[in-house]
């Protein structure tokens, strides 16, 4: 109905939707997805913004009028700040995702494990996300998300982790949270999967961690060193204010809305 107003129609997506993805928390709506729709919405759109090159090429197939414009964070509202943080030497691990997602932290539990083992009271793992979220062993209680506290929570963390596993749902990701962290100079670790190998510029601005092995020995330099963390949070923030802020990508928004009026 829309398309015969001759409206324009632009389409925006950061994620596989294509794909039917189902999470424990929402499985019992899981009847209701109807992920064949995405191919119908590309071919009425008059323009299609894609976060990456896997989701572009998937919308190309169906819609030549496709671009590519990044995840972009507000840097003026995301930036360092000391709100959140305690003044004791514990250094906070800290992952931030949604209750859907919440599956990809729980990959990283095994490294966790071990983390706290080495390092006991020297770390804490924090989780927001999920408030009805625990595991006693790591001592984590979760956090709900709320958009009013969101930097706040954030400038907590010590160390950001984003785990992934490889499938072709992830290969849809476009790094938000890695983003996000890295705005805030916090030092960022990430699983090596999509948009992140572009993100992260291994041992510059972040790690890419694939093994477990990795994991820990990542993790483990930069929980043994204020002065690593220092270095790749400032280089991480610099890479989200030249590639991916607002101000980088306002005129590429600009010209995208153009386009089509």
């Amino acid at each position: 109905k829309i398309k015969k107003t001759g409206v324009p129609i632009i389409l925006d997506f950061d994620d596989s939707i294509w794909l039917m993805d189902v999470s424990d928390a929402n499985k019992k709506m899981a009847w209701l997805k109807n992920p064949a729709k995405t191919s119908k919405i590309i071919e009425l759109s008059n323009l299609v913004i894609t976060g990456n090159e896997y989701l572009q090429s998937y919308s190309k197939k169906i819609n030549n009028n496709t671009i590519i414009i990044p995840t972009t964070i507000d840097t003026s509202l995301y930036k360092k700040t000391h709100a959140g943080k305690t003044d004791d030497d514990t250094v906070i691990i800290g992952w931030s995702g949604s209750i859907t997602t919440l599956k990809h932290f729980k990959t990283a539990l095994r490294i966790l494990i071990k983390l706290k083992k080495k390092y006991r009271k020297k770390i804490k793992i924090e989780v927001i996300g999920d408030g009805n979220y625990a595991n006693r062993v790591l001592e984590i209680k979760g956090k709900w998300w709320k958009a009013e506290t969101e930097v706040k929570d954030l400038s907590r963390f010590d160390i950001g982790i984003m785990p992934l596993p490889d499938d072709k749902w992830t290969w849809g990701k476009c790094g938000l949270k890695g983003l996000q962290y890295m705005a805030l100079e916090i030092p960022t670790v990430m699983s090596p999967v999509g948009v992140n190998t572009e993100i992260i510029r291994d041992g510059v601005n972040g790690f890419l961690a694939t093994t477990g092995e990795e994991w820990v020995e990542k993790l483990s330099l930069l929980i043994e060193s204020p002065e690593l963390r220092e270095k790749l949070g400032k280089a991480g923030r610099q890479t989200v204010v030249e590639k991916y802020s607002l101000e980088a990508n306002k005129q590429k928004w600009l010209d995208a809305f153009k386009s089509v009026l």
